[in-house]
């Protein structure tokens, strides 16, 4: 009989947070910024071969619920769950999926060795957060266009630095949603799985969004701006 196969890749999910906070994280179901994580789990992970896949699907745990300015602790956080993933699975290419602070958190540990791909939905992009650590890999943003919490626009700009530090990278719009990324639901949770399989080389990303991961690194972030009712139809 032969064992289970080694792990070929692996997903993390990080989700969101605060803006300050040095408290843990409230427990279980308590804790909604996680709970809101769960249906991208199942979704990945059955897009990625199901239980009996190689693909480990892992979730980051933080220490507080805040990014805490300088502190920066959920980055710190990230990179800890990475150097686990690290000793649990080898030298394996890592997707991280991450939600609003969680998204910050994946885009600033994207310079770890295993990062392969990151993908943020509704991400929290400071305009003076570096991007030099996105060189090499490939970033794709989810946000709504009603967003009230965390800014498209920034996202967009975020694309457009990564684009010419080096990363390959683009933003989906997603209208009619919100951050909670509860309208919706069901696309944005079906959308990350696609990606995530297409960076893993799984199955094919969707045609718009690998075309505008080829866009030169002069593009301006509205080139590489996509629109989820216009992703799978004619160019």
């Amino acid at each position: 009989m032969t064992g289970p196969r080694p792990p070929s890749a692996a997903v993390l999910l990080l989700h969101g947070g605060a803006e300050t906070g040095l408290a843990p994280p409230p427990p279980g179901p308590l804790n909604l910024p996680a709970v809101r994580m769960l249906p991208f789990a199942r979704v990945i992970a059955s897009a990625t071969g199901g239980p009996a896949a190689d693909v480990l699907v892992r979730t980051a745990r933080y220490a507080h619920r805040g990014w805490n300015g300088s502190r920066e602790d959920p980055l710190h956080d990230a990179v800890r769950a990475l150097d686990a993933l690290r000793r649990e699975a080898g030298e394996v290419p890592v997707v991280l999926v991450g939600h609003s602070m969680g998204a910050r958190a994946a885009l600033r540990a994207a310079g770890h060795p295993l990062v392969r791909a990151v993908v943020g939905l509704a991400p929290w992009c400071p305009a003076g957060d570096p991007v030099g650590q996105l060189a090499g890999r490939d970033v794709v943003l989810l946000h709504s266009t009603r967003d009230r919490v965390t800014s498209p626009r920034a996202s967009q700009d975020l694309t457009a630095r990564a684009r010419r530090a080096g990363a390959r990278t683009c933003l989906v719009a997603i209208r009619g949603s919100d951050h909670a990324m509860l309208r919706r639901a069901g696309a944005w949770h079906a959308l990350t799985g696609r990606i995530v399989t297409g960076l893993l080389d799984l199955g094919p990303l969707p045609g718009r969004v690998e075309a505008a991961l080829r866009l030169p690194p002069d593009a301006r972030g509205v080139r590489g701006t996509l629109d989820l009712d216009r992703l799978d139809g004619p160019e």
